[in-house]
């Protein structure tokens, strides 16, 4: 077996792992919008989302890491910079979730469990077009 296969497998690996985190957070603060008045549901899922964040900046620096491995096979085309732009957006999306949350407990309102719906489906969006990159390499 190869290295770029070795390569490959273990970036797709942390990337779904990182990608679960993105589409899981927003949802933790979709749940949170939708538990006032419950303090023990919403430390539950601060303390979710924090152990969540964690484990998503892990995977993500896992897969940064088998990305900059796999260059040196596939080369740094343009298409290669559209991607990386496109996760530079979805990275911070991920970051924004998160800091969002946490100004909950500043006080700051969650805006409504639908906005927090539609902002929950971006991502796939983003995702769309980061796979369509990688797989057509179209530049």
């Amino acid at each position: 077996m190869s290295v770029y296969v070795i390569l490959k497998s273990a970036h797709l690996l942390f990337v779904m792992a990182w990608v679960a985190a993105v589409f899981y957070l927003p949802r933790l603060m979709i749940n949170y919008a939708e538990s006032p008045g419950q303090p023990d549901v919403q430390a539950r899922l601060m303390l979710m989302a924090g152990r969540l964040y964690k484990f998503g900046h892990i995977m993500f620096g896992l897969a940064l890491l088998c990305g900059v491995g796999l260059i040196h096979y596939v080369g740094f085309g343009a298409w290669l910079h559209a991607k990386l732009a496109l996760v530079a957006i979805l990275f911070a999306y991920y970051i924004w979730s998160y800091k969002r949350l946490l100004k909950t407990q500043t006080g700051t309102p969650l805006p409504s469990p639908f906005r927090l719906r539609v902002l929950n489906e971006l991502p796939v969006f983003l995702l769309f077009f980061i796979i369509l990159l990688a797989i057509a390499k179209p530049f």
